[in-house]
Protein backbone atom coordinates (compact mmCIF):
# COMPACT_ATOMS: atom_id res chain seq x y z
CA UNK A 1 0.00 0.00 0.00
CA UNK A 2 1.39 3.41 -0.93
CA UNK A 3 2.09 6.19 1.55
CA UNK A 4 -0.58 8.32 -0.12
CA UNK A 5 -3.16 5.58 0.42
CA UNK A 6 -2.20 5.27 4.08
CA UNK A 7 -2.55 9.00 4.57
CA UNK A 8 -5.95 9.28 2.91
CA UNK A 9 -7.35 6.24 4.68
CA UNK A 10 -6.19 7.22 8.18
CA UNK A 11 -9.18 7.81 10.49
CA UNK A 12 -9.86 11.37 11.52
CA UNK A 13 -9.48 12.18 15.19
CA UNK A 14 -12.74 12.32 17.06
CA UNK A 15 -13.79 15.78 18.23
CA UNK A 16 -13.42 16.51 21.90
CA UNK A 17 -16.57 16.66 23.96
CA UNK A 18 -17.85 20.17 24.65
CA UNK A 19 -16.60 19.92 28.23
CA UNK A 20 -13.12 18.78 27.22
CA UNK A 21 -12.90 21.42 24.48
CA UNK A 22 -13.82 24.18 26.91
CA UNK A 23 -11.34 22.81 29.45
CA UNK A 24 -8.57 22.90 26.85
CA UNK A 25 -9.40 26.49 25.94
CA UNK A 26 -9.40 27.55 29.58
CA UNK A 27 -6.12 25.70 30.15
CA UNK A 28 -4.42 27.93 27.57
CA UNK A 29 -5.18 30.99 29.66
CA UNK A 30 -4.17 29.26 32.87
CA UNK A 31 -0.81 28.31 31.36
CA UNK A 32 0.00 31.16 28.97
CA UNK A 33 -1.93 34.32 29.88
CA UNK A 34 0.26 37.38 30.44
CA UNK A 35 -0.63 37.70 34.11
CA UNK A 36 2.38 35.39 34.57
CA UNK A 37 4.75 37.65 32.65
CA UNK A 38 7.61 38.97 34.85
CA UNK A 39 6.66 42.57 34.03
CA UNK A 40 3.08 42.07 35.23
CA UNK A 41 4.32 40.27 38.32
CA UNK A 42 6.53 43.25 39.11
CA UNK A 43 3.64 45.63 38.44
CA UNK A 44 1.33 43.82 40.80
CA UNK A 45 4.02 43.60 43.49
CA UNK A 46 4.48 47.37 43.38
CA UNK A 47 8.02 47.18 41.98
CA UNK A 48 7.66 49.38 38.89
CA UNK A 49 9.09 52.88 38.79
CA UNK A 50 6.98 55.76 37.56
CA UNK A 51 8.92 55.73 34.30
CA UNK A 52 8.29 52.00 33.79
CA UNK A 53 4.59 52.30 34.53
CA UNK A 54 4.20 55.26 32.20
CA UNK A 55 6.05 53.39 29.45
CA UNK A 56 3.62 50.48 29.83
CA UNK A 57 0.55 52.74 29.80
CA UNK A 58 1.75 54.50 26.62
CA UNK A 59 2.61 51.29 24.78
CA UNK A 60 -0.44 49.38 25.92
CA UNK A 61 -2.53 52.24 24.58
CA UNK A 62 -1.32 51.31 21.10
CA UNK A 63 -2.98 47.93 21.66
CA UNK A 64 -6.11 49.45 23.20
CA UNK A 65 -6.75 51.79 20.28
CA UNK A 66 -6.60 48.83 17.85
CA UNK A 67 -9.17 46.73 19.71
CA UNK A 68 -12.14 48.32 17.88
CA UNK A 69 -10.21 47.96 14.61
CA UNK A 70 -9.86 44.20 15.01
CA UNK A 71 -13.47 43.99 16.21
CA UNK A 72 -14.64 45.81 13.09
CA UNK A 73 -12.77 43.22 11.01
CA UNK A 74 -14.45 40.40 12.94
CA UNK A 75 -17.88 42.05 12.64
CA UNK A 76 -17.51 42.12 8.86
CA UNK A 77 -17.03 38.34 8.85
CA UNK A 78 -20.22 37.53 10.76
CA UNK A 79 -23.13 36.38 8.64
CA UNK A 80 -26.23 37.28 10.66
CA UNK A 81 -27.67 40.56 11.90
CA UNK A 82 -27.85 39.22 15.45
CA UNK A 83 -24.17 38.30 15.53
CA UNK A 84 -23.11 41.60 14.01
CA UNK A 85 -25.18 43.54 16.54
CA UNK A 86 -23.64 41.55 19.36
CA UNK A 87 -20.07 42.11 18.20
CA UNK A 88 -20.71 45.74 17.28
CA UNK A 89 -21.29 46.45 20.97
CA UNK A 90 -17.61 45.69 21.57
CA UNK A 91 -16.65 48.52 19.23
CA UNK A 92 -19.00 50.86 21.06
CA UNK A 93 -17.55 49.74 24.40
CA UNK A 94 -14.13 50.98 23.32
CA UNK A 95 -14.95 53.86 20.98
CA UNK A 96 -17.97 55.07 22.95
CA UNK A 97 -21.27 56.10 21.43
CA UNK A 98 -20.21 59.73 21.56
CA UNK A 99 -17.13 61.82 22.23
CA UNK A 100 -15.71 61.46 25.72
CA UNK A 101 -17.01 57.93 26.31
CA UNK A 102 -15.65 54.41 25.95
CA UNK A 103 -12.63 52.35 26.85
CA UNK A 104 -10.16 54.30 24.73
CA UNK A 105 -11.18 57.52 26.46
CA UNK A 106 -10.84 55.83 29.86
CA UNK A 107 -7.33 54.65 28.95
CA UNK A 108 -6.38 58.20 27.92
CA UNK A 109 -7.57 59.35 31.33
CA UNK A 110 -5.42 56.66 32.95
CA UNK A 111 -2.46 58.11 31.07
CA UNK A 112 -3.30 61.61 32.22
CA UNK A 113 -3.71 60.41 35.82
CA UNK A 114 -0.20 58.95 35.55
CA UNK A 115 1.21 62.26 34.27
CA UNK A 116 1.25 61.53 30.53
CA UNK A 117 0.17 64.05 27.96
CA UNK A 118 -2.91 63.04 25.93
CA UNK A 119 -1.37 64.36 22.74
CA UNK A 120 1.72 62.21 23.28
CA UNK A 121 -0.43 59.10 23.69
CA UNK A 122 -2.46 59.86 20.58
CA UNK A 123 0.64 60.71 18.57
CA UNK A 124 2.13 57.25 19.22
CA UNK A 125 5.69 58.50 18.73
CA UNK A 126 6.86 56.61 21.82
CA UNK A 127 5.41 53.23 20.79
CA UNK A 128 8.13 50.58 20.71
CA UNK A 129 8.80 48.63 17.47
CA UNK A 130 8.14 45.33 19.22
CA UNK A 131 4.75 46.59 20.39
CA UNK A 132 3.85 47.75 16.89
CA UNK A 133 4.82 44.35 15.51
CA UNK A 134 2.74 42.46 18.07
CA UNK A 135 -0.34 44.63 17.55
CA UNK A 136 -0.06 44.53 13.75
CA UNK A 137 0.21 40.75 13.94
CA UNK A 138 -3.00 40.48 15.93
CA UNK A 139 -4.94 42.88 13.69
CA UNK A 140 -3.78 41.03 10.57
CA UNK A 141 -4.70 37.70 12.15
CA UNK A 142 -8.27 38.96 12.62
CA UNK A 143 -8.26 40.35 9.09
CA UNK A 144 -7.05 37.18 7.39
CA UNK A 145 -8.32 34.25 9.45
CA UNK A 146 -11.85 32.77 9.44
CA UNK A 147 -14.39 33.92 12.06
CA UNK A 148 -13.76 30.88 14.28
CA UNK A 149 -10.06 31.67 14.62
CA UNK A 150 -10.58 35.42 15.10
CA UNK A 151 -13.25 34.96 17.77
CA UNK A 152 -11.28 32.22 19.54
CA UNK A 153 -8.30 34.57 19.79
CA UNK A 154 -10.46 36.96 21.81
CA UNK A 155 -10.90 34.35 24.54
CA UNK A 156 -8.06 35.84 26.55
CA UNK A 157 -11.09 37.66 27.99
CA UNK A 158 -11.73 34.51 30.02
CA UNK A 159 -8.75 35.46 32.19
CA UNK A 160 -9.12 39.24 32.04
CA UNK A 161 -11.62 39.85 34.89
CA UNK A 162 -9.33 38.27 37.49
CA UNK A 163 -6.37 40.24 36.14
CA UNK A 164 -8.35 43.48 36.31
CA UNK A 165 -9.24 42.87 39.96
CA UNK A 166 -5.59 42.13 40.77
CA UNK A 167 -4.50 45.25 38.91
CA UNK A 168 -6.99 47.52 40.68
CA UNK A 169 -5.78 46.24 44.04
CA UNK A 170 -2.13 46.73 43.02
CA UNK A 171 -2.67 50.29 41.80
CA UNK A 172 -4.64 51.27 44.90
CA UNK A 173 -2.02 49.71 47.17
CA UNK A 174 1.27 50.58 45.47
CA UNK A 175 0.74 53.41 42.98
CA UNK A 176 -1.20 55.93 44.99
CA UNK A 177 0.38 58.77 42.99
CA UNK A 178 -2.06 57.87 40.19
CA UNK A 179 -5.42 59.56 40.64
CA UNK A 180 -8.16 57.00 41.53
CA UNK A 181 -10.33 58.22 38.64
CA UNK A 182 -7.67 56.89 36.29
CA UNK A 183 -8.57 53.30 37.21
CA UNK A 184 -12.00 53.48 35.56
CA UNK A 185 -10.85 51.39 32.58
CA UNK A 186 -9.85 48.48 34.80
CA UNK A 187 -13.11 48.66 36.75
CA UNK A 188 -15.26 48.62 33.60
CA UNK A 189 -13.46 45.63 32.13
CA UNK A 190 -14.30 43.34 35.05
CA UNK A 191 -17.96 43.04 34.03
CA UNK A 192 -17.42 43.63 30.31
CA UNK A 193 -14.74 40.94 30.12
CA UNK A 194 -16.97 38.41 31.84
CA UNK A 195 -19.86 39.14 29.43
CA UNK A 196 -17.68 39.25 26.31
CA UNK A 197 -15.85 36.02 27.09
CA UNK A 198 -19.12 34.16 27.70
CA UNK A 199 -20.51 35.27 24.34
CA UNK A 200 -17.31 34.42 22.47
CA UNK A 201 -16.95 31.07 24.22
CA UNK A 202 -20.50 30.08 23.28
CA UNK A 203 -19.75 30.94 19.64
CA UNK A 204 -16.52 28.97 19.55
CA UNK A 205 -18.06 25.92 21.25
CA UNK A 206 -20.90 25.99 18.74
CA UNK A 207 -18.84 26.63 15.61
CA UNK A 208 -15.98 24.15 16.19
CA UNK A 209 -17.56 20.82 15.31
CA UNK A 210 -14.55 18.84 14.07
CA UNK A 211 -11.30 18.05 15.88
CA UNK A 212 -9.42 20.16 13.34
CA UNK A 213 -11.64 23.17 14.04
CA UNK A 214 -11.27 22.68 17.78
CA UNK A 215 -7.48 22.50 17.50
CA UNK A 216 -7.50 25.65 15.34
CA UNK A 217 -9.42 27.47 18.05
CA UNK A 218 -6.96 26.41 20.74
CA UNK A 219 -4.05 27.46 18.51
CA UNK A 220 -5.68 30.86 17.90
CA UNK A 221 -5.97 31.46 21.63
CA UNK A 222 -2.33 30.47 22.11
CA UNK A 223 -1.38 32.96 19.40
CA UNK A 224 -3.25 35.75 21.19
CA UNK A 225 -1.50 34.92 24.45
CA UNK A 226 1.81 35.16 22.57
CA UNK A 227 0.79 38.60 21.25
CA UNK A 228 0.15 39.90 24.77
CA UNK A 229 3.34 38.28 26.07
CA UNK A 230 5.41 39.79 23.22
CA UNK A 231 4.01 43.24 23.95
CA UNK A 232 5.21 42.99 27.54
CA UNK A 233 8.56 41.59 26.42
CA UNK A 234 9.13 44.75 24.37
CA UNK A 235 8.15 47.06 27.24
CA UNK A 236 10.21 45.12 29.78
CA UNK A 237 13.32 45.02 27.60
CA UNK A 238 13.07 48.76 26.87
CA UNK A 239 13.10 49.42 30.61
CA UNK A 240 16.15 47.23 31.13
CA UNK A 241 18.02 49.00 28.33
CA UNK A 242 17.23 52.40 29.82
CA UNK A 243 18.69 51.26 33.15
CA UNK A 244 21.87 49.79 31.63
Amino acid sequence: MSTATLLTSAPLAEPWSAAEFEARLRAVGEERYHDRHPFNLRMHSGDLSREELRRWIANRFHYQRHIPVKDALITAKLDTCALRRMWLRRIQDHDGQQEGEGGIERWLRLGEAAGLDRGTLLGADTVLPGVRLAVDGYVNFCRLRPPLDAVAASLTELSAPDLMRTRIDAFERHYTWIEPEGLAYFRSRVSQGRRDSREALDLVLGWARTRDEQERAVAALRFKCDVLWSLLDAVDQAGRRSQA
